[in-house]
């Protein structure tokens, strides 16, 4: 009985094998992009969101202020899509860019700027 065990789980060995030794399957590129984008930081993540929504990001700053744990973050942008709005808008434009990353979050700071009209 031991050994039919031993049997049915050869196929997974040779799977994991193939997987761990840098085959060029699928399966191994899945894995290693599945790697890559969850060894993203949480910042780069929240940046690369907001630049995606705010295409005229012309600055932008993101810390983790909770210590290291991720749960609560300072974020400042300057972005030409803030011209002309309050305060309430630039940050209602933030907070629904950031929407389902908020929400596993204890809390955010968020301080906007709109960029400067150059008089040239």
């Amino acid at each position: 009985m031991f050994r039919q065990f031993i049997r049915a789980l050869e196929p997974v060995k040779n799977r994991l094998t193939r997987a761990v030794a840098g085959s060029s399957n699928g399966a191994a590129k899945s894995d290693s992009n599945n790697f890559a984008r969850n060894s993203q930081t949480k910042e780069q993540k929240l940046s690369s969101t907001l630049k995606n929504s705010l295409p005229g990001i012309t600055y932008i700053s993101i810390e983790d202020i909770s210590g290291g744990c991720g749960a609560m973050y300072e974020i400042n942008i300057e972005a030409k899509e803030f011209r002309g709005l309050s305060t309430v808008k630039q940050h209602r434009l933030v907070t629904e860019s950031l929407k389902s990353e908020i929400a596993e979050m204890h809390g955010i700071r968020i301080h906007t700027t709109p960029t400067k009209i150059d008089d040239k």
